[in-house]
């Protein structure tokens, strides 16, 4: 049976997740936002998003008119990645097939943003060094865990905190890589700083350990990723700017609940972004991970007592937010925190498997279950293949 029967569906067609919501220069028909996925689907060398398989995918999942699709992660410069099979921004073979895909979710009605996406200390220094490319985090030799310290030591590419100069460099690449996305046809871009990447590793302090104006209090450990929002901005327009933060997250090492001071720091980069909202450069969003998904390598079922709630962005910022986490099979979840009028939620795990997800939220049918073993395998099957409602009923008959 595909159909997921651990839940009872409820339809949700009379609730705010179906009221329309601008959101930058856009206007969504729906709160129902694709959340960024990594596939590992793109050709490598190259990093080209898959041309086989890629356009259909995002087309199945933008079939309902006005969906918010994000994009899975996509590095901006070569220096940004470390994972194969992972797709890039910055070539033209690149931004030829991202183009074809924006426009296959323009047909349908929908938007695409492209999540921009630097690795830092979550890249394998090994596939690194094979391109002649640094390990890049906030500090020398905080390895994310043994795993990678011995991959690095092995490669002879230690972790490097990067210099002044070098974030300079990654602020450009942010720039290059959203200008990028805006010229192929993206509706806006979102900064992925979230998850233990870099801009995280940066918020952080278990990974940043600077002693310079990026490093020791909140202002500092802040710097990078307001500079990026600055940077983007400037570049493509703040109605095109969105950003993601993980303020409970442990993924990858990071301090989440675990570190009772940490929300202070989030506190502080939403008030910023609010500041900038107030002077006239409101960004597109703000994207929140929740923290009962403290950790992506697990189902997210135990959360650890000393976690708390995203609630704090609401008496801060004023704009939309997406937040995302476990949300489609919990009507009762999505019903309460979408009662707050700025609120979209951010869908993932069960929009690989469900195709039709917004429809079968809307009318309160079962969803498909998902299968993590797919989730990153270099095939056709569990990313396109994946049934609507009418179809799995069909099959099961």
């Amino acid at each position: 049976m595909v159909l997921n029967t651990d839940y009872t569906p409820i339809p949700l067609h009379d609730t705010k997740l179906f009221k329309p919501l601008k959101v930058g220069n856009t206007t969504v028909e729906h709160r129902v936002v694709m959340a960024p996925l990594t596939r590992m689907r793109a050709h490598f060398p190259g990093h080209v998003p898959n041309k086989d398989w890629a356009a259909e995918y995002y087309d199945q999942r933008s079939k309902r008119k006005g969906t918010m699709i994000i994009t899975e992660g996509v590095n901006p410069s070569e220096q940004s990645g470390g994972y194969d099979n992972a797709p890039g921004i910055w070539s033209p073979e690149q931004i030829e097939q991202w183009s074809k895909i924006f426009d296959r979710i323009h047909k349908n009605g929908s938007f695409v943003w492209p999540q921009l996406w630097v690795l830092g200390r979550q890249a394998f220094p090994d596939s690194l060094a094979r391109d002649g490319l640094r390990y890049d985090s906030a500090s020398d030799n905080l390895y994310m865990d043994d795993e990678m310290k011995e991959r690095a030591i092995k490669s002879n590419n230690p972790q490097h905190g990067i210099t002044k100069s070098e974030i300079k460099q990654y602020v450009k690449d942010y720039v290059q890589g959203a200008k990028n996305a805006v010229e192929a046809g993206a509706d806006g871009v979102e900064i992925h700083s979230a998850n233990s990447y870099l801009l995280n590793q940066f918020l952080d302090p278990i990974s940043n350990h600077r002693t310079d104006e990026y490093g020791g209090s909140i202002e500092n450990r802040a710097r990078f990723a307001l500079e990026v929002v600055d940077a983007l901005i400037e570049a493509v327009g703040h109605e095109r700017v969105g950003i993601r933060l993980s303020p409970w997250g442990r993924y990858g090492g990071m301090s989440g609940g675990s570190d009772p001071t940490l929300l202070a720091q989030y506190c502080y980069v939403v008030g910023e972004l609010e500041k900038r909202a107030k002077l006239g450069k409101r960004i597109a969003y703000i994207h929140l991970v929740e923290p009962r998904v403290t950790d992506w390598s697990d189902e997210g079922k135990k959360v650890p007592e000393d976690d708390g709630t995203n609630d704090f962005i609401y008496s801060i910022w004023k704009g939309p937010v997406i937040r995302a986490g476990m949300f489609p099979a919990n009507a009762d979840a999505i019903t309460k925190v979408v009662a707050n009028d700025q609120t979209l939620i951010g869908a993932g795990r069960y929009f690989i498997s469900t195709p039709d997800l917004v429809d079968r939220l809307d009318k309160g049918l079962p969803l498909n279950r998902y299968d993590r073993s797919s989730f990153y395998s270099f095939t056709a099957e569990g990313y396109i293949d994946l049934p609507t409602y009418d179809e799995a009923i069909k099959a099961s008959s």
